[in-house]
């Protein structure tokens, strides 16, 4: 399935750009709370950093949807290449010339997250009309195995070259791969429809929402997006400071640590691709948010890095079923016609996570990172308990 995948030429270079998009995001994830940390030693604004990044996909997500379908997505790929390149540049002659501040990597992080925010309605997107949708679940879940590889490559790397080599070559590393994300997104070939509409760019907005608030199970869907942004995902802010803190490690120890998460992703999203049928899409969704939040405590409770090890690599497993489902779900509930704009409400949904960054800050402060995260991990049983009459209607997409 996968090597016919790679016969698409536009696919593989849509692959490569996520590819090497993924490395220098989860790269920089880490490398930025270590540096933050190591200069602040404060756990809210390490934090405070993953939140700005993904403030863009609050701000932004909805509109950026509805922007996919008026303009040529080629170009926006390129674009969204082009700004975290030129951020990646900026922070890279300034911790140089030793200029490098907190609020420098604030301004990154905010600008990078443009371009995550753009990920779900341009390129994810640009995949699904690339393959078409009989396939688009096995090329979404070869893009997140990807993706999760690059979990493991970032972290690892990252964390190895911050011990060796300082903050300064991280980030000239990361200027030259973008480089080559930038050649491949240059190459993209596929001719997408650009859809002129004769209503204004709120009012198209506005429609994608209504249209999503009439479908129960897309409700079902963003139910389980909020509960996973808000509950689960901004947990992994936290993994330098547990592993700092609790498990006693060097930079290049809390990388390896961390990549056990993409080595999870990994394994679950190639898991996906050989096993998964469109019968069992949405019980697959459902069941890994549950799972993650499960494992999230126990990584938060393991005293030691052996144990913290393989609940990362648990939540990597079932983060993997949640983020292939997410897109897939949407993209086979959801005519052509609407598919961008549906996506970039789903970026929308995404973007309450800053709420939850913000919130794991506050209990990490007040409670102690471990235990801010156990907290965090039983209210999110409690939300999809409370939830469940709304993401029910997904389990039968």
């Amino acid at each position: 399935m996968a090597a016919g995948l790679f016969g698409h030429a536009d696919f593989r270079r849509l692959w490569l750009v996520g590819l090497v998009v993924c490395i220098v995001r989860w790269l920089e994830l880490l490398v930025l709370a270590l540096y933050a940390y190591q200069i602040t030693s404060s756990a809210f604004i390490v934090a405070m950093l993953p939140m700005l990044r993904m403030v863009p996909l609050t701000l932004f997500g909805a509109l950026l949807g509805v922007l996919a379908e008026r303009f040529d997505r080629r170009r926006a790929l390129v674009l969204l290449v082009v700004l975290p390149m030129s951020t990646s540049l900026a922070l890279a002659a300034l911790a140089t010339l030793g200029q490098l501040a907190v609020w420098h990597l604030a301004v990154a992080s905010f600008i990078g997250g443009i371009g995550w925010a753009a990920d779900h309605p341009v390129r994810r997107m640009m995949i699904g009309d690339a393959v078409g949708t009989e396939r688009v679940a096995s090329a979404l879940s070869v893009d997140t195995a990807t993706n999760n590889a690059s979990r493991m490559a970032g972290p690892m790397l990252g964390g190895f070259l911050l011990a060796r080599y300082g903050i300064e070559t991280v980030l000239w590393i990361n200027t030259a791969l973008y480089t080559v994300s930038l050649v491949a997104a240059l190459r993209v070939v596929l001719v997408m429809p650009v859809t002129a509409r004769g209503i204004s760019l709120f009012a198209s907005m506005r429609e994608g929402f209504v249209w999503a608030a009439r479908e129960p199970r897309l409700i079902g869907v963003l139910t389980i997006t909020v509960i996973f942004n808000l509950f689960g995902w901004p947990f992994t802010s936290m993994v330098p400071v547990i592993a700092t803190d609790s498990l006693h490690l060097d930079p290049a120890g809390v990388g390896l640590l961390a990549g056990f998460e993409g080595i999870g992703g990994f394994v679950g999203a190639l898991l996906l691709v050989g096993f998964s049928r469109p019968a069992w899409y949405g019980r697959i969704y459902v069941g890994a948010i549950g799972l993650y939040v499960v494992m999230l405590m126990g990584f938060a409770l393991s005293p030691n890095a052996v144990l913290a090890g393989f609940c990362l690599f648990a939540c990597g497993f079932s983060g993997a079923g949640f983020a292939v489902m997410q897109v897939t779900l949407v993209y086979r509930a959801t005519p052509p016609e609407m598919r961008a704009r549906m996506l970039g409400v789903v970026s929308a949904c995404i973007g309450t996570s800053p709420i939850g960054y913000f919130y794991v800050g506050v209990l990490a402060d007040v409670l102690t990172p471990a235990r801010g995260m156990v907290a965090l991990g039983l209210q999110g049983v409690l939300a999809l308990v409370l939830t469940r009459r709304y993401w029910s209607a997904a389990l039968r997409l």
